[in-house]
């Protein structure tokens, strides 16, 4: 029986042709990844970045990792604001103008929002929106060291 040539498919139209060329870029640009992976073999070529270089210490731009870093500095930002609320609600105002409150009063009023108080002190004081004496804070020790709401 001869083929009959209205029968036969053109090449590309039952979508293997699409599909091939999909694969093959997935796969180039795997291979692509796979060349400054360091974990890729002996074939990887190494990427070095030097201190002072944008991308050093920092994820690929557009990844994942890159984002969920993004995700975290905006959680992180939203648990400083409220920090810096809970200081104006329950904190004095001193004659000065500040507003103070100790670490204890802190302590008790902040931890049923997140047991992260200390980390997020220190975040504020590092964008100098708060102060406080000493390295790090303890819950019963430092009681007593007062917090100045710098805004």
């Amino acid at each position: 029986m001869a083929e009959s040539g209205s029968n036969r498919q053109v090449p590309g139209q039952d979508g293997t042709t699409s599909l091939r060329q999909k694969w093959q870029q997935w796969a180039d640009d795997h291979k692509q990844y796979q060349r400054y992976n360091p974990f890729s073999g002996s074939h990887a070529v190494t990427l070095r970045l030097h201190r002072g270089d944008e991308e050093y210490g920092r994820p690929k731009k557009g990844s994942k990792t890159d984002q969920r870093g993004k995700d975290a500095h905006t959680h992180v930002g939203k648990e400083v604001e409220e920090l810096l609320y809970v200081i104006r609600r329950c904190g004095e105002t001193g004659p000065d103008g500040d507003i103070y409150i100790t670490f204890g009063r802190l302590f008790d009023a902040y931890v049923t929002i997140s047991n992260k108080v200390v980390g997020i002190l220190l975040r504020a004081r590092k964008h100098g929106l708060v102060h406080f004496e000493g390295e790090m804070l303890w819950q019963g020790r430092d009681d007593r060291t007062v917090i100045t709401l710098l805004e």
